[in-house]
């Protein structure tokens, strides 16, 4: 009797239920737009997307002609390269402007050296502060003050490298605010600005005074995304703040570090043109020169056009090449790296 009822009341349900429809061949559904009536969401999906790549045309558009097309003009390593002549016109030369790059000229190799000292030493101390003024701020118990710090450090960002070579020539030159001060007090003068031997020390002091701030809001971002369950919970275990930092907030920012490192090694030989230009005049060729400006110097205003495009080309090579390997490395470390395997 029980099952009989069981049965009814099963039949009922499926009699007041909506049919389903009927599997097409090829396990698509006729709803969902089979061969026979095509379905309402897939018009729908290919308006969204048509949509989705109108908006994107522009920007891309931009990107081929103002990124890629530019590429193909690589071809001037490779030759003799006049302007009135073109690239079409200009005569190959092969190889030829690669090999006066490494045949000893002592001014290429020179700039060589300076770029990758300084690339070691914006990697080694530079890159790191940004990390270590995000936990110090994160640190911080009052709001009202996180912030107040927050925009004192992202303001010189936002300053050219004119005003700020400006500003630390106000402060730190022969008449700056520093040694008047020492004269005043029959104190010894302090040369900084203009020594060779402290141009390497005052750059990356400037590039740490001008970019370390901006570079904090990716990382503060990132720890703003921490759960605080678990800071909570190492606090009712007896961690203190140094633990919690270690055991908690670094191994969190870890992938994101080791992201922005890879993708800072490949632009790590572009040590700030405008930057060192500014300030070559003083301390000379022979302390100041890197592969960015050896290419102005040597190759736009000297009329070199083939031999700086090849020291150009031989530059983004080396950046691809640290991508690449510090991509593998990350993914040799179980890190995901730029991009997966």
């Amino acid at each position: 009797m029980s099952s009989k009822l069981n049965f009814n009341a099963v039949g009922k349900r499926a009699a007041g239920s909506r049919p389903t429809s009927a599997a097409a061949p090829g396990g698509t559904s006729a709803a969902g737009g089979g061969a026979g009536r095509p379905g309402r969401a897939r018009p729908r999906l290919t308006r969204d997307k048509l949509l989705i790549l109108m908006l994107g045309l522009p920007g891309g558009i931009a990107l081929v002609l103002f990124h890629y097309v530019p590429l193909l003009g690589n071809v001037i390593a490779f030759q003799d390269y006049q302007p009135y002549l073109g690239i079409t016109e200009a005569p190959f030369v092969g190889f030829s402007n690669f090999a006066f790059l490494w045949d000893g000229n002592p001014d290429f190799l020179n700039a060589l050296w300076n770029t990758i000292v300084l690339t070691i030493i914006q990697t080694v101390l530079v890159f790191p502060i940004p990390l270590a003024l995000a936990l110090l701020l994160n640190s911080l118990a009052g709001e009202r003050l996180k912030r107040t710090l927050q925009s004192i450090l992202y303001l010189p960002h936002f300053l050219s490298w004119v005003i700020v070579v400006a500003l630390f020539q106000q402060m730190l030159g022969n008449a700056g605010m520093l040694n008047t001060f020492l004269v005043q007090n029959d104190l010894p003068l302090v040369q900084v600005i203009g020594v060779p031997e402290l141009f390497k020390a005052l750059l990356t002091t400037q590039a740490i005074w001008k970019d370390a701030g901006w570079g904090t809001i990716i990382f503060l971002a990132a720890i703003s995304r921490i759960d605080q369950e678990q800071y909570e919970a190492a606090a009712v275990d007896g961690a203190n703040a140094r633990q919690r930092m270690f055991s908690i907030t670094l191994p969190a920012l870890k992938g994101l570090f080791i992201l922005l490192l890879i993708l800072r090694l490949g632009s790590s030989l572009s040590v700030g043109f405008e930057q060192i230009v500014l300030q070559q005049g003083p301390v000379g060729l022979r302390a100041s020169e890197v592969l960015d400006t050896w290419v102005y110097n040597y190759g736009i205003l000297g009329g070199n056009w083939g031999v700086s495009a090849a020291a150009g080309l031989v530059k983004g090579l080396v950046g691809v090449l640290l991508v690449i390997g510090a991509n593998k490395l990350a993914h040799a470390f179980g890190e995901r790296g730029v991009y997966e395997k």
